[in-house]
This record gives C-alpha cells, sequence and structure tokens, in this order.
C-alpha cells in the first residue's frame, strides 16, 4: 500500500484516507473512490486529496479484520460487524475470560498493521461485557501478513469464555465469642451475592465451633448436599495445621496449598475431598470486594482447578487496588492515596410515555429558556466529576442537539425501549474501569444542582467509595444515587423497566442518605407537572 497525496485525476480506485466534504454529501474516510467522486471532487474544487493506494495482494482494512476474526473459535463469542477496520469482540454468556499471551503476543508481532487486544487472563465476565478488539491501524495491509495472522489462530487458541456452572454451595462458618453474630449474617448475605453472579447457589450455612474436630464433622456431613464447601474460620489462618487445613485433612481430605500471593487474599486454603472442593476462605471474602478468593472460587465455577503452580503464579497483577490499608499505619504519611473517582450516567434515553398523545417530549420542555436536559446535564458538568456520560435512545438527534457545546460523552442505547435496566446496563460499561463508582442521575429532575452533586459525591469519598450514596428529602429516599463499582455486576444482570433500588437494598454495603431538599423527589413525568414546575412544553 502507498500512502500520500496525490492528484484527483489520478485518485480512482484509491482508499480515501480523509473524509471530504462535498455540497451535497460526504465522503467517508474508507471509501474506495468511484468515477463518480472523482468527479464530484473536482466539481467542488479539489485538485488533490490523501489516499492510500493498494498494491497487488492488499487488503482493505475491514475485510481483513473480518478474515481474522473468522479465524477465532466461537468459544461463547459474538462478534460485530467490521468497521473502521475493528471488530469488537463480547461474550456471549457470564463465565470466564481465559486467554493465551503467548498467541496474542504472536499475533501482534507479526506486522504493526495488524493489533489484537483482550482482557487479562482469567477476568469474570458477564454477558455483553467487551472482551477483545481487533483493529487493522492503516487502511489497508498486506494480505500476506492477514494469511499468517489467520493461520496462527485456527493452529492455536487464542481465548474464549468458560460458562460458569451452577454449583451448590455449603457454607460452614466457625464461632468464637470475638466475633459478632452480625458479621456472620453479613458473611453469609455477601458469599450468597457471589454466589449468584456466579450462576450458583447457597444450600446452607453450618455454625459450628472453632476447633479441628468440630469443622471435620460439619464438613463430612455437607457433603452429601452439594458441589463444592466453604469455610469461614472465626479466626485466620496461621499455619498447615491450623484449624481449617487440619479438618480437611481429618475428615479425609487433602490439602492443596495454603496462602496465596494475591493481597487481599494471602490466607486461602484449597483443598479437596474426594473430587469435591473445600475452600478455606480468607477474612477479606467477607467484603464484596474483589479479592484472591474470587480469583480462585471464579476458577472453580468455571469448570478448572487451579494447581499449586496456577497460584503460585498470581503475584504479578496480584496487588490489587482494593486494599485499605497498606503499608503499615506508620508509613501512610509519605503515601499519596487513591483519588477515589465518580463517573455521572445522565439517563435521558425513555419515552416519555406518560406525556400523553401529543407526543411532546420532556426533556425538551425550556426552564428559564434552557431545556431540561441541558439544565441537567450543565448541573452534572459542572460539579466536577471525572466523566458525565448521556444515554440517548428515544429521539435521539434532538436530545444530542439540545447537549450542543457540552463535555459530555453520549451512548446510544438501541434497547430502550426495553426499560430503563439497559440504560443502566449501557452506562455501566460506558464507564471508566478504574472508576470507583458511578452517580446515576434522571433527566427530568430540574431543581438538582451543581452542589447537590458535589454533596453527594463528597459523602462517597468520605466512605472512601464503599458505600451506596442515596439522596433524600426529609428522611424519604430519592435520586440521585452513587452505586459503588462493587455493584457494576449486578446491574448488568438487569432485566425490564427497573432502577437499581433492589441492588441497593440486597448488595451488603452501607447506605449513606444525604438530604439534599425536595429535589431528591421532583421528577417531570407529565405535562401538567411540567407547566407547574415552571416549564415550557416544546417538541
Amino acid at each position: 500500500m502507498k500512502f500520500g497525496p496525490v492528484a484527483v485525476t489520478e485518485a480512482e480506485g484509491a482508499v480515501l484516507a480523509h473524509a471530504a466534504k462535498l455540497p451535497d454529501r460526504r465522503l467517508s474516510k474508507g471509501q474506495v473512490l468511484s468515477a463518480a467522486d472523482i468527479s464530484a471532487l473536482q466539481s467542488a474544487g479539489f485538485s488533490e486529496v490523501v489516499v492510500a493506494c493498494l498494491e497487488p495482494g492488499d487488503m482493505l482494512e475491514d475485510d481483513a479484520a473480518s478474515r481474522i476474526a473468522g479465524a477465532i473459535r466461537r468459544d461463547h463469542l459474538t462478534f460485530s460487524p467490521a468497521a473502521t477496520g475493528r471488530i469488537n469482540i463480547h461474550a456471549a454468556l457470564d463465565g470466564l475470560f481465559v486467554a493465551s499471551r503467548a498467541v496474542v503476543d504472536r499475533l501482534n508481532r507479526i506486522d504493526p498493521a495488524i493489533t489484537l487486544a483482550c482482557l487479562a487472563d482469567h477476568v469474570a465476565v458477564r454477558a455483553g461485557d467487551m472482551v477483545a478488539t481487533i483493529k487493522i491501524i492503516p487502511l489497508a495491509v498486506a494480505g500476506a501478513c492477514v494469511d499468517r495472522a489467520v493461520s496462527l489462530l485456527e493452529q492455536d487458541h487464542a481465548f474464549s469464555v468458560k460458562p460458569f456452572v451452577a454449583h451448590r454451595v455449603v457454607l460452614i462458618a466457625t464461632t468464637l465469642p470475638s466475633l459478632k453474630l452480625t458479621v456472620m449474617d453479613k458473611t453469609r448475605h455477601i458469599l450468597e451475592t457471589r454466589l449468584r453472579l456466579l450462576s450458583s447457589t447457597l444450600e446452607r450455612e453450618h455454625r459450628v465451633a472453632h476447633t479441628v474436630e468440630a469443622v471435620a464433622t460439619a464438613i463430612s456431613a455437607a457433603r452429601k448436599h452439594c458441589d463444592m464447601i466453604i469455610v469461614f474460620g472465626a479466626s485466620a489462618v496461621a499455619d498447615r495445621d491450623d484449624v481449617i487445613p487440619a479438618a480437611v485433612r481429618l475428615s479425609g481430605g487433602a490439602v492443596e496449598h495454603v496462602g496465596m500471593p494475591v493481597d487481599p487474599g494471602n490466607l486461602l486454603v484449597l483443598g479437596r475431598v474426594g473430587d469435591m472442593p473445600v475452600i478455606g476462605a480468607p477474612g477479606c471474602a467477607r467484603s464484596p470486594k474483589e479479592n484472591g478468593f474470587d480469583w480462585v472460587l471464579n476458577r472453580i465455577v468455571a469448570g478448572e482447578w487451579p494447581s499449586v503452580e496456577d497460584i503460585t503464579g498470581l503475584g504479578v497483577g496480584g496487588l490489587l487496588m482494593e486494599i485499605p490499608t497498606r503499608p503499615l499505619p506508620r508509613a501512610l504519611a509519605t503515601v499519596e492515596k487513591h483519588e477515589i473517582s465518580v463517573e455521572i450516567i445522565l439517563l435521558a434515553a425513555g419515552k416519555a410515555s406518560r406525556m400523553g398523545a401529543s407526543g411532546q417530549h420532556k426533556l425538551l420542555a425550556e426552564f428559564d429558556g434552557i431545556p431540561l436536559v441541558r439544565h441537567s446535564a450543565m448541573a452534572a458538568v459542572d460539579c466536577g466529576a471525572a466523566k458525565v456520560v448521556v444515554i440517548t435512545g428515544h429521539r435521539q438527534a434532538e436530545i444530542l442537539a439540545a447537549l450542543s457545546g457540552l463535555d459530555v460523552t453520549p451512548v446510544l442505547n438501541p434497547d430502550y425501549a426495553a426499560g430503563m435496566a439497559s440504560s443502566l446496563i449501557a452506562g455501566v460499561n460506558a464507564a471508566n474501569v478504574h472508576a470507583d463508582g458511578v452517580l446515576v442521575m434522571l433527566a427530568d429532575m430540574p431543581w438538582v444542582s451543581a452542589d447537590d452533586l458535589r454533596n453527594l459525591i463528597a459523602a462517597f469519598k468520605a466512605n472512601e467509595g464503599t458505600a451506596v450514596i442515596r439522596a433524600v428529602s426529609g428522611g424519604k429516599r430519592g435520586n440521585p444515587v452513587i452505586l459503588p463499582r462493587s455493584t457494576f455486576a449486578a446491574v448488568r444482570q438487569l432485566q425490564g423497566d427497573v432502577g437499581a433500588r433492589h441492588i441497593i437494598e440486597t448488595c451488603g454495603l452501607p447506605v449513606v442518605d444525604v438530604d439534599i431538599g425536595p429535589a431528591a423527589h421532583l421528577d417531570l413525568d407529565t405535562p401538567e407537572a411540567i407547566v407547574a414546575a415552571g416549564g415550557i412544553l416544546k417538541g
């Protein structure tokens, strides 16, 4: 392929490198120029264009991406159509994404024009999550390079999604006078939530004394009722001969490994009784935050058995971000604390069905000459959040026009008619992977101010990003709300015209209410409500 400027008269059959605006239409980047295109360019005054001229054997970017994608095994994966040389690959179901670094690296070293990026190996994913993307960088690439990429992917497995297999789990929890019952109740609830996201269930719980004999007896009894046993000790495991590993051996099982180079999660015990996994959970697994326990549990539920080599190989990347006190407290004065990041999801996709037969859109109603959706977006932008994502759907073009010039990221929800859940999912999927939380804001609440949003975000940061923050008025719950990152997986499971209330009530996280006054309750769903609030119906 030859790239560069050429005279328009010599550009027929070449690939346009930069879009060209004509009086009556637009020629897009990547378009193969026809004789009619050349004539139109000349009429518009173009004498020169930048193009890619294909040489024998070259393939256009979309054709190359499609051919490479076609060589990847369809193991629970879905593929987007090729566009601008890119194909995005998504998980078709909930499972464990498993990738071969060696294969992906070899593909990326064939030619700089061909790139394949994917998630890290052994990451839990939800149906619909993007797991990989193929991108052809130039407008065309040598067919011989594409052939090499295809051959590699046909011979070696690059990545797949292993589906989570339903497991019936029994929880054995040991007791000591120092352990509060409320802590044990919360532990059970958090484990139930973890398992539900893995298509599994907690069948029953046994609370026993923190002794080798009591735990061993409980393990032997539990084997009749489950596919996996998880033991939470009232005291942390300190040695291979401590209560939990000793109880596994006493019950006739084997302890395969004690400890792992993942922090938090060091104090995990992995054993089995016959073919049944027995996991001694570390204390950090009482929290919903990701830790080493998740990494082992996910593999087992996806049908893998982590070997000693697997576990001891987790050290690189094993220092997780969610560690509350690292290093020791006396060293904290010299360590910069992680800045809690909050992004805003502004929901503006709905059909406004309660506006009646007139067809007027509530978000286009004007308050002081400003469309309602712009009024809400301005408050979001002014509050200082890391990013503002606006979810659009119904009458998208008019909503986007009303937002013109604002520093927001519009995201189209093509399934907006299915209800609010689809918009929440679209928003969470659009959030930065490092965001600690998302503030979910309804676009039809004109009294919610930038100061209100700042107060909510300040409360989230004061709780170190580990609590749900909810706007209230006079003690009555309202909107907006801030959802921590640990709830994102549950949001992705929502269906229909439902919000996040059930998640807030069942996630096991603290809920902190912030009173913002009547603004927490005023949303405008009818023409009468808009007029009563001082708005003027438009559109």
